[in-house]
């Protein structure tokens, strides 16, 4: 009979328990690394271990070796049982009085942060359209006014699954496009390379559509925390705010997403029967979805009219579904609660960097104030896009983004001449959005990837453009709207 240690290799992989090894010798080194060795001031044992936490994270988050939940979920725990008010007497017995412990209310609320609420209606919402048939149908009546010339047929695939992706997770989105291409595909000659292109749009147009809207993906809520955070930036900057930049720049990249998807996979066949399969369930339910769906929607994007925050607006969904049975508790098992901890490990990072004061401290021992505002801009969108496409576009940001905050905000109106911290920090969201490259990249990449139609150079081919495009399209517009003001 195997021991536990050898059933615990075994379930991880070799490869991955000797990253997890790794990972664990290394975090043990920092947690035990003399005060003196970083090179910050005023630094407490305190602030040592929550070092120690985040290298965890990153060694973690890149190798991957154990899934991204379960690192955020070890995250909360190591920090609420060695560094919080009602940590483990081991850890808490003789500290100097001015040692300052987080508090441990606040790191378990980072499960319930309003920002993983706003995440949780978006996928109440897409639950109840699947279940009801409405997302089929609005797909079809979508895709409907596109005809059946192949390169429209693919232009509204592109414009359609980006439009989904706006309220509507990435990854249900794409799951659910790929779907209605099989019909598409025994239209199409199996020699062309138009099931490609069709194959292709469908995560290059859910990367991009979640730009478009604050809920569209985690990384542009965690930029709007930081950037609304009352105590913090403090920026107001409202769902429709939003959107009224960010919708016509994600339609305009999946427009340039069409051009080159044509023109590098060309159909052969000129013309699609286009079938798209499923009804709509016709009861009071589906009503109830419907009207809920609208409503919702128009309330994100009236916010500042009606003076009802986003998240706030996302409790509508969850209540209205429960009372009315349209979501049961067998639903809400299907639910990607996995991305939810994993975000609410980010918050819990940036939690303990910013109220332990280890990120000021740190941000104060780097002559940040003799950097250029355009270094810091460059620098920290390429290490994001590099980095995300390699890890999860959320873990990234949730590591970037509470330490750009601090940094932006110590650097105060020497912003200006790059438009101001929005530009920094919704610049760290499309970064995050425009890391496309690899299968491996986002979930959209790896289900198109799965479908055996493409080849890893193929999506990074198109992924690496898109990319760039995208990255310097977005900085240019968040430069422009920073020097006229608009985001405050």
């Amino acid at each position: 009979m195997s021991t536990p240690t050898q059933q615990f290799i075994k379930g991880l992989g070799t490869r991955k328990f000797i990253a997890f090894a790794i990972a664990c010798i290394i975090t043990l080194t920092v947690w035990n690394l003399p005060l003196d060795a970083f090179g910050i001031d005023g630094l407490t044992i305190v602030h040592r271990r929550i070092i120690a936490v985040f290298a965890f994270a990153i060694l973690c988050w890149i190798t991957e070796c154990i899934p991204a939940w379960a690192t955020s979920v070890a995250v909360i725990g190591i920090l609420l049982f060695t560094s919080s008010d009602s940590s483990l007497s081991l850890f808490s017995a003789n500290l100097p009085e001015d040692v300052k412990l987080l508090s441990y209310k606040a790191l378990l609320a980072t499960f319930a942060d309003p920002i993983v609420i706003l995440f949780l209606g978006g996928f109440i919402l897409a639950e109840a359209a699947s279940k009801t048939g409405l997302d089929v149908v609005f797909a079809r009546s979508l895709l409907k006014p596109f005809g059946k010339k192949s390169e429209i047929v693919l232009l509204g695939f592109l414009l359609v699954t980006g439009v989904f992706s706006m309220f509507v997770s990435n990854t249900a989105t794409a799951a659910m496009m790929l779907t209605f291409l099989a019909p598409v595909f025994k239209a199409l000659p199996a020699d062309g390379k138009g099931r490609i292109a069709l194959t292709l749009a469908i995560p290059v147009a859910a990367n991009i559509g979640g730009m478009g809207s604050p809920i569209g993906t985690p990384p542009n809520m965690i930029a709007l925390k930081y950037l609304n955070d009352p105590e913090g930036l403090n920026m107001n900057i409202g769902f429709g705010q939003w959107m009224i930049v960010m919708m016509p720049y994600a339609i305009l990249l999946l427009i340039i997403g069409w051009f080159f998807l044509k023109k590098m996979f060309p159909f052969k066949a000129k013309t699609i029967d286009l079938k798209i399969e499923g009804e709509v369930k016709k009861d009071w339910r589906t009503v109830v979805v419907a009207v809920t769906f609208i409503v919702t929607v128009l309330l994100w994007l009236l916010d500042r009219v009606t003076g009802i925050n986003a998240n706030a607006v996302a409790m509508l969904p969850i209540a209205v579904f429960a009372v009315t049975g349209v979501i049961k508790a067998k639903d809400l098992q299907g639910l990607s609660w996995d991305v939810l901890w994993m975000v609410a490990g980010g918050f819990a990072l940036g939690l303990a960097l910013n109220s332990s004061g280890l990120a000021e401290a740190a941000i104060d021992s780097i002559p940040f104030g003799s950097f250029s505002p355009l270094v810091i801009l460059v620098v920290s969108g390429l290490i994001c896009y590099l980095l995300s496409n390699f890890i999860s576009n959320t873990a990234t940001s949730a590591l970037l983004v509470p330490i750009l905050a601090m940094v932006s905000k110590g650097m105060g109106d020497s912003l200006g001449a790059i438009g101001g911290v929005a530009t920094i920090l919704i610049g760290i969201a499309i970064s995050a959005s425009c890391a496309m490259c690899l299968p491996i990249s986002t979930p959209p990449n790896a289900i198109a990837y799965s479908t055996g139609l493409v080849e890893q150079k193929q999506m990074l081919r198109i992924g690496l453009l898109m990319g760039i495009i995208g990255m310097v399209l977005g900085y240019v517009i968040l430069f422009v709207l920073g020097q006229v003001g608009y985001f405050g």
